[in-house]
């Protein structure tokens, strides 16, 4: 899995988690990792965000019951 991500037009962090690391259950996780962003909903192209290594102990417990 690379390390980072560039955005291409209209990306949000639902659909990258899900693209990225395999489940949108993962958006906090790369949330956390991308602090400078937390308050963008949609991307403009070409940011670059660091995707967060995913192990089996990554927390989801910070996500609303809808997303887990």
């Amino acid at each position: 899995m690379p390390d980072t991500y560039t955005i291409r037009g209209g990306d949000i962090w639902d659909d990258i988690a899900y693209r990225m690391l395999g489940s949108c259950k993962y958006v906090s996780a790369l949330m956390d990792a991308n602090r400078a962003y937390i308050h963008t909903t949609i991307f403009s192209p070409g940011v670059v965000l660091k995707l967060p290594k995913i192990t089996k102990k990554t927390s989801i417990s910070s996500l609303p019951p809808w997303r887990r």
